[in-house]
């Protein structure tokens, strides 16, 4: 394992020894994982298990809720972001991560994507339209909503306000993108659209997705890590969790015995 900032391994982001408490209550437990680059994680398990608050560890999204701790380190290109002196913004632009429920601002469409750019400095109307124009294209919104930019992003439909939230997230250039049951609020055809943008991005991003459906771990990801009562139970390559799994508890999960 990593024992100082040096690259020691080709992950993209390696977990070690990570304890969680909410207060007094324990909700991780010595997690140890090493997400590859440019490849799809997704976190499966039973709900309150713990997946979720463990990939708000990974951009410290959990740092805003009050009395939480964290032990152990995570380590993205090498470097702790648990270290003294971590530029938490800078994290969270490279960490982008897009929200269960679709929150686009009550702003036109073209103001929710250029946000991020705007807050870090960006002035130029011909680059922020540049970076609109990216963004959309690679949410695989662009053709819907290029005659209306102007327009509220309150009137798009839920699964193109999704999509509206991972063009806002792709716009401040993230290497890494999370996303926390994206399309559970969906319909059938814009879920699959949604599926259809990870496969998509992940040619350029760094993926982790939490998802309640199972169906959908195995068509979109390439590793997959099952949670169970804050433990991470059993990790690795999706068909061998799914079909060979070694853990008769990830067994039990994906044959339905619980959970």
């Amino acid at each position: 394992m990593v024992e100082t900032g040096e690259r020691t391994s080709d992950a993209k982001i390696v977990v070690e020894h990570l304890d969680f408490h909410y207060g007094s209550v324990q909700a991780l437990f010595d997690v140890c994982v090493e997400m590859a680059p440019r490849k799809v994680t997704a976190f499966i398990g039973p709900s309150g298990c713990g997946k979720s608050t463990f990939l708000r560890t990974l951009n410290r999204m959990n740092d805003i809720i009050p009395g939480t701790r964290v032990q152990g380190r995570v380590l993205i290109d090498g470097h702790d972001i648990y270290s003294n002196g971590t530029d938490v913004v800078a994290l969270r632009r490279s960490v982008g991560m897009v929200f269960q429920k679709s929150n686009p601002f009550p702003k036109s469409i073209f103001e929710n994507v250029v946000y991020g750019p705007r807050i870090h400095g960006e002035k130029n109307s011909a680059r922020l339209r540049e970076i609109a124009e990216q963004s959309l294209q690679r949410a695989g919104l662009w053709a819907e909503v290029k005659d209306r930019l102007d327009q509220n992003a309150l009137s798009l439909s839920g699964g193109q306000q999704q999509r509206l939230c991972i063009a806002r997230a792709l716009a401040v250039g993230p290497e890494i993108l999370l996303m926390d049951e994206p399309a559970s609020a969906l319909d059938p055809r814009s879920t699959a659209r949604i599926e259809d943008l990870i496969g998509e991005l992940r040619e350029d991003y760094t993926i982790v997705i939490v998802t309640h459906n199972m169906q959908q771990a195995a068509r979109v990801s390439d590793f997959t890590a099952f949670f169970y009562e804050g433990h991470l139970v059993e990790f690795g390559e999706t068909q061998q969790i799914f079909t060979m799994p070694k853990k008769k508890q990830t067994e039990d999960y994906i044959t339905g015995r619980f959970g």
